[in-house]
């Protein structure tokens, strides 16, 4: 992406707005509680119950407690693995919370994009047991069935029965869902399409789990960003989906807009397996602000990728300070109260952000008690703080370098 993409602000039929929220987490269900949850700096830690943790010295994640999909998931009920069913329902709870209804979308053309690290692997997770517990024959015909990544994004379009659309599930990891978003904004930009479903969904699942516990990565207790004493990340889940469309379309329809999607930047650089680099997230951010068409001096909060690792930390505070200096904005991570939820991560962050600008609140950092040298910043540590927020960027980080960073506006009629 560069400046020259970046619709007129005039342009209404080419900016881009969020009018519905739909959230899964384990702090909140739904856009009330979750934004309570935010404003509270709700943790999301418990032990692990998605398998057995016998064996692991440290067992905390953060799961979606109480989750019931009926309400939102009306026609295909035990079609979808526990990844499809957040997205599923989250896609509706957005629908809903723009005001819209699935023949009002049928009549329109539409894209669906949803990031994800793992998709269904808490099904893989099942097969592999039953293989091992009694040979290929015995694994469930159902599970393998439903393990596409693919029907992520296509499991949300036949539950709202559309079918003029384009459909998609993007793997690139932990920052997957900023790269969904960016594909909606770009297919309402293009006209392309007049609405976009899109954000990020993903399970728990033991697979994930021993890759992080192999790297020795995984907190005892509870996650630390920035902080000196932190041990690393908890495994999360959830699903984040923001319903786009138009200015000119949410005008018109006179809908509530929660924020502008101003613009976004990837790249990927393939520097280390898991090791970010500073010089490319840099680059990085420069292209979302350049798309964005934003001065990075107007940035009133970074929520960052934080995920609670020395490296991740102080890599991404460096990147940070080369391009804001000692001035850098508040920088918090949301992975303190709900865990490294892979691909739902950098979409569950957006949510935030737009909570943050239209509830008028900075989301805290959480368990946070002294602050590491190499991460000093404000990273608003333990509370929410009330703010005027104008503009907020969010950062997403992933393995082999896939870098991908939006960045969320009030939204201004007249800019």
């Amino acid at each position: 992406m560069s400046a020259s993409s970046s619709p007129p602000a005039t342009d209404l039929r080419r900016r881009v707005v969020v009018t519905g929220l739909g959230v899964v987490s384990s702090i909140g269900i739904g856009v009330p509680e979750f934004t309570e949850g935010l404003r509270e700096g709700r943790n999301g830690a418990s032990p692990i119950t998605a398998f057995d943790t016998t064996g692991y010295e440290h067992t905390n994640g953060c799961e979606v407690v109480g989750f019931e999909p009926e309400p939102f998931v009306h026609t295909l009920g035990d079609q979808l693995g526990r990844a499809g069913t957040f997205a599923a329902a989250a896609a509706r709870m957005a629908m809903n919370d723009a005001g819209l209804t699935e023949g009002e979308l049928r009549r329109q053309r539409g894209h669906i994009t949803i990031g994800t690290s793992d998709a269904e692997t808490r099904d893989l997770d099942t097969l592999a047991g039953q293989d091992l517990a009694g040979g290929p024959e015995s694994m469930d015909p159902a599970l393998a069935g439903r393990l596409s990544a693919d029907r992520l994004s296509t499991a949300i379009a036949r539950e709202l029965g559309l079918s003029d659309v384009e459909s998609a599930t993007l793997t690139t990891a932990c920052s997957a869902g900023n790269y969904a978003i960016g594909n909606g904004l770009d297919a309402i930009r293009a006209g392309e399409a007049d609405f976009a479903i899109c954000g990020g969904a993903d399970a728990v699942c033991r697979k994930t789990f021993n890759i992080f516990y192999r790297l020795r990565t995984i907190a005892p207790d509870y996650c630390r960003p920035f902080d000196k004493n932190r041990q690393g990340i908890l495994t999360g889940e959830g699903a984040g989906i923001l319903l786009l469309e138009s200015a000119e379309s949410a005008l018109r329809r006179g809908a509530r807009i929660y924020a502008e999607v101003l613009g976004y930047g990837l790249n990927c650089d393939g520097y280390h397996p898991v090791a970010p680099d500073q010089a490319s997230l840099t680059n990085c951010m420069r292209l979302a602000l350049d798309d964005a068409g934003v001065d990075f001096r107007d940035v009133d909060l970074i929520s960052a990728h934080g995920t609670g690792t020395k490296t991740n930390d102080v890599t991404e505070v460096a990147a940070i300070r080369e391009i804001w200096g000692e001035s850098a904005p508040r920088t918090v991570s949301l992975k303190s109260m709900i865990g490294h939820t892979m691909g739902a991560a950098s979409a569950l962050a957006a949510v935030a952000g737009t909570l943050a600008i239209t509830h008028g609140f900075i989301p805290p950092t959480i368990n946070h008690v002294e602050t590491d040298p190499e991460c000093d910043i404000d990273c608003v540590p333990n509370h929410s703080v009330p703010a005027d927020l104008k503009i907020v960027q969010s950062n997403g980080l992933a393995f082999g370098g896939n870098n991908s960073v939006i960045v969320l506006g009030r939204f201004q009629e007249t800019a």
